[in-house]
């Protein structure tokens, strides 16, 4: 069963047996009759709900309590999702629990600016995404020097509050060092997981959205995504975000993600079905073993890799090898299937509302 206020591909799938348009989620009062109504159709009370938005993680972990009484959700409670909605209180928890992050300042004035020790260039970034996001269209504003640091503030505090700003330094090489730790918390332990590397991105720099991963097992990860979320005593599937820094040779924590994410079909390439193994932790069966997830397994959404990769290789971020390695060989592809092929029809046949909407 799909859910969207937009028109969306999954709803084409033959796997999903009823599509419901929904009133937008940023209306929760809105939304929660909407779900409270849906529930009183036969067969979808007790339904999982699986959020695939940042929006739809705020609603959920804020109607918490009256949802659960209809629906069994994988959303933890908002005392836990605030951790991760605010990039500043993730920031916090990582140095608490001694995960190391990007040099990072959170300025309260111009003053502030003026005196950070940051090497350029930087960014300067919100704790919360969405409302900046709508505004400008950008995920960060990039400063190359003190100048244009002060100008970026400025800017920045025209859209959102001083107390929501964050300037950080911008790890060399970004854009092929990114790395996810994905797990199933049940109780603090991980039941599954996942770890890979997301070469590809759109737009390459700082992107909104993977368009190629690898699985590779990176010890060091395991241990401070679990860490992490262990800390405020996570339960449900994750997606936590590190860059490796080449200057020192540290992985250095970014986000977390409390929710599904675009690539997560990797997992079942490399022989784990993370989601099911969420639902499965969520209508409560015991005793759910995993397999250790098998190594350089590939996932692409070719919609959009195909032009981030030439647009990387003219640019010299990419090199044609490294362009073919990626697609010889089996992989996963995020939407394309020959025995579910409605979906990527529908995508190619929604293109110009994707770019219009989200920039695909």
């Amino acid at each position: 069963m799909v859910i969207d206020s937009e028109h969306c591909i999954s709803r084409f799938s033959r796997y999903c047996s009823r599509f419901y348009k929904s009133p937008e989620v940023t209306d929760g009062p809105r939304f929660l009759k909407f779900l409270k109504s849906l529930a009183q159709i036969p067969g979808i009370k007790g339904s999982v709900i699986f959020p695939t938005d940042d929006e739809t993680v705020y609603f959920l972990s804020k109607y918490h309590s009256r949802l659960s009484e209809f629906y069994r959700l994988i959303t933890p409670k908002w005392d836990v999702v605030k951790y991760f909605y605010n990039k500043k209180l993730s920031y916090t928890l990582a140095e608490k629990t001694g995960i190391h992050i990007p040099k990072s300042i959170f300025p309260e004035s111009i003053d502030d600016i003026s005196n950070c020790d940051l090497r350029f260039p930087v960014i300067v970034k919100p704790a919360v995404m969405r409302p900046f996001f709508k505004a400008t269209g950008k995920k960060v504003f990039k400063a190359n020097n003190i100048s244009e640091l002060i100008k970026m503030y400025k800017l920045a505090l025209k859209v959102i509050s001083r107390e929501e700003i964050i300037v950080q330094e911008i790890i060399p090489g970004a854009s092929k060092n990114l790395f996810s730790f994905c797990p199933v918390m049940n109780n603090g332990e991980v039941i599954a997981a996942v770890t890979a590397q997301r070469l590809r991105q759109h737009p390459m720099d700082f992107g909104r959205a993977t368009t190629y991963a690898v699985t590779k097992r990176v010890p060091e990860l395991e241990l401070s995504g679990t860490e992490i979320l262990k800390a405020v005593s996570y339960n449900g599937l994750a997606e936590v975000e590190f860059i490796y820094d080449k200057r020192d040779g540290i992985y250095k924590f970014l986000e977390v993600n409390p929710r599904i994410w675009g690539w997560h079909s990797i997992a079942g390439a490399a022989g784990i079905n993370l989601p099911y193994i969420a639902y499965k932790n969520a209508v409560g069966t015991e005793d759910i073993k995993s397999p250790v997830f098998l190594e350089n397994k590939k996932w692409i959404r070719l919609m959009t890799d195909l032009p981030t990769s030439i647009k990387a290789l003219l640019k010299k971020q990419v090199t044609g090898k490294e362009i073919w390695e990626s697609y010889r060989g089996k992989k996963e592809f995020a939407v394309f299937s020959f025995s579910d092929p409605l979906p990527f029809a529908g995508e190619i046949f929604l293109i110009p509302y994707l770019i219009s909407r989200r920039g695909i």
